[in-house]
């Protein structure tokens, strides 16, 4: 990689200056609301899974959503009813997803813990200590999810092909980047660090993929960190092993300030006032 001692300095030094209000932009504050490593394990699902569409958006639907949970996420989810609760639901729609599906991510959460005793033991099934990246726990956690018992949602016909609750559980087994489910393992399983969440044990920080959104994608590229031009499961681990020559332990670390670069410091892909005082404008292919 071009430049690979330089661009290590710089990334680091982008990793150090990560800001509270980069977070406040982010669906992770969320989970930062709750003190109980419980509440913010459930809350980190549910905010991860809904990441998608503009970040106006994505906050609008999560302050609804936990506004009608409660002091307690994981309180709520251990004694939801989707018959007697199915109110909490109603007229919850964000893009693609409905309130049927809202209700089924509550069920499934609930389904989790009681057989677990939490998500991380329910994902640690699926899960090889040794294993070199998450990859195979995905496939096994989002093929399990998918097969819980949903009739109680949706009546005899539980979980049908149709359903759109599959949106939120994509597999890398069928190419998809798993985009908010890698970021959803990136805030439970890196070290709590002000930003991140620290929560799981089973996992490694090596072990995890990068969330590839609309900005690592761009930025990745404009970076050389990959050569590909899908925002796939293979763009994913391109990039992944690209950064982990910079940290081999803990490669998905600066994920957060790279994508905030687009999320909150407006880098768009193209030459523009902000590339005057970007930190990584210096490495970057557009300037």
């Amino acid at each position: 990689m071009p430049h690979h001692r330089s661009l290590h300095t710089t990334l680091d030094q982008l990793y150090a200056s990560r800001s509270q209000q980069h977070l406040a932009n982010d669906p992770l504050s969320f989970c930062h609301r709750y003190h109980d490593p419980a509440d913010q394990e459930v809350a980190a699902l549910i905010a991860a899974v809904f990441a998608y569409g503009s970040v106006k958006v994505i906050k609008g639907s999560l302050f609804r959503i936990f506004s009608s949970m409660g002091d307690s996420p994981t309180g709520f989810v251990d004694d939801f009813d989707p018959k007697k609760q199915r109110q909490l639901c109603s007229g919850f729609k964000h893009r693609f997803n409905n309130e049927n599906d809202l209700a089924a991510l509550f069920w499934a959460i609930r389904l989790m813990r009681q057989q677990c005793g939490s998500i991380e033991g329910f994902f640690s099934q699926f899960h090889k200590a040794d294993a070199v990246t998450v990859e195979q726990g995905l496939n096994g956690f989002c093929s399990a999810v998918l097969g819980l018992d949903y009739q109680p949602v949706f009546g005899k016909s539980g979980l049908t092909r149709e359903s759109s609750f599959r949106f939120l559980f994509p597999a890398p087994a069928g190419g998809s980047a798993c985009k908010r489910l890698c970021m959803f393992l990136r805030w439970v399983v890196r070290p709590a660090d002000g930003i991140d969440l620290g929560l799981w044990h089973q996992v490694h920080p090596a072990q995890l993929i990068i969330p590839v959104d609309r900005h690592i994608e761009r930025i990745g590229r404009m970076l050389g960190l990959t050569s590909r031009q899908t925002p796939d499961w293979r763009m994913a681990t391109e990039i992944t092993a690209a950064l982990r020559l910079f940290d081999p332990q803990d490669p998905v670390k600066y994920d957060f300030s790279l994508c905030h670069l687009g999320i909150s410091e407006g880098c768009n892909g193209t030459r523009s006032a902000c590339c005057q005082t970007c930190p990584v404008a210096q490495h970057c292919s557009t300037v």
